[in-house]
Order: C-alpha cells, then sequence, then structure tokens
C-alpha cells in the first residue's frame, strides 16, 4: 500500500444524473443524462478544473415528472445537449493524458458509466474500474459507520452543502469537498 496523494497524478470526482422514475430505479433502464466532474491535483488535493455536461437520453428521450423534480434538470436542458458518445468523448479529452484515478461517492456513477458505454458501444476505460475510489466506502471505513449518502457526510464533517443536491456538478463539487478532508488520511494503492 502506498499513499494516494501524488503530485504527478489527479483525482477525478464524479457525479452524474440519470432518468429515473419513482418505481423503478434499474441501471439498464437509466441513462446519463448529467456529467458533472472536478479534477483534484493529486498532491495538493486543490481543485484543477470542472466539468459540466447535460446528456440527451436515447431510450427513453422524455424526462419523468419525478426525474426534473428531484434534479431541476428539465426536458430542454436534455433535448438541446449532446448524445452520451459525444459527451463523453468531451469528458475523455477534459481529463486528457495525465495519470488519475477517478473517485465517486459510491459505485453507481462507475456502474451507469459502464451501463452506458456498453449501450452506445463504446469501450469503458479499464481504468475506471481499476483506479476507482469509492468515496462513500472509505468514509464510512474512516469513521467506523455504516455507509451514508453524501449530505450526511456533510453535516458529520461540519461542510454547508453547496448548489443543488442532486445536480452533477454541484454534488461532484461537495464530494470533492468530503475528499479533500478523508484522502490525507487514506492509504490506498495508486
Amino acid at each position: 500500500m502506498i499513499g494516494i496523494l501524488n503530485i504527478r497524478m489527479c483525482i477525478v470526482i464524479i457525479d452524474l444524473e440519470a432518468t429515473c422514475w419513482e418505481d423503478d430505479r434499474r441501471l439498464e433502464r437509466m441513462e446519463i443524462i448529467e456529467i458533472g466532474a472536478v479534477k483534484l491535483e493529486g498532491k495538493s488535493l486543490k481543485t484543477i478544473n470542472e466539468f459540466s455536461s447535460f446528456v440527451r437520453p436515447i431510450s427513453e428521450p422524455k424526462l419523468s415528472g419525478f426525474c426534473k423534480e428531484l434534479t431541476t434538470i428539465q426536458q430542454c436542458d436534455v433535448d438541446k445537449a449532446d448524445d452520451f458518445k459525444t459527451v463523453f468523448e468531451r469528458f475523455l479529452d477534459w481529463i486528457g493524458s495525465v495519470s488519475y484515478s477517478i473517485a465517486s461517492w459510491g459505485e453507481y456513477d462507475i456502474k451507469q458509466l459502464a451501463t452506458d458505454c456498453k449501450r452506445h458501444n463504446i469501450h469503458f476505460p479499464q481504468k475506471f474500474k481499476t483506479k476507482h475510489i469509492n468515496l462513500k466506502k472509505l468514509f464510512a471505513s474512516q469513521r467506523k459507520i455504516r455507509p451514508c449518502g453524501m449530505a450526511a457526510a456533510l453535516k458529520m464533517l461540519g461542510i454547508p452543502l453547496e448548489g443543488r443536491h442532486h445536480r452533477g456538478i454541484d454534488d461532484a463539487g461537495n464530494i470533492a469537498r468530503i475528499a479533500q478532508v478523508i484522502l490525507p488520511n487514506a492509504c490506498l494503492q495508486a
């Protein structure tokens, strides 16, 4: 085990929003409608850059009322957005050629990215799986508690939630603020 904090790498915090319905949460039905990400410099964990883009769903392009209320993403936002393939290529370009690890609050985001890559016949970067940091699990382990939601973790740390919960870019920023507290104490494989 070696320390995760490395000047030559970045931590890319991602948070996705996807089509959803009050009574159906199957990944294979859901499609990404927003990718939010924050890039942290590896050693200092300072924010370097942000990525935010809506994504136009193709299988079920009409957003449910539940989805619009939960995320505040409106039909016009996704109607005028690029498709997943285009946005995902931009996202990978934004990450760039630097060494990086992907981090998210739990496993959902990585699984949904893999599902959408498969749906669109896009190669899913193996590094997303092998270099993934599950911050939810890490936080619970460090605190010796059961895994909890991002908002609850922020509250435990005394960090106010910024922006709108269930918006990709806002949640990615909030998760990055948690990462800045817990990663210095973590020993993970780099």
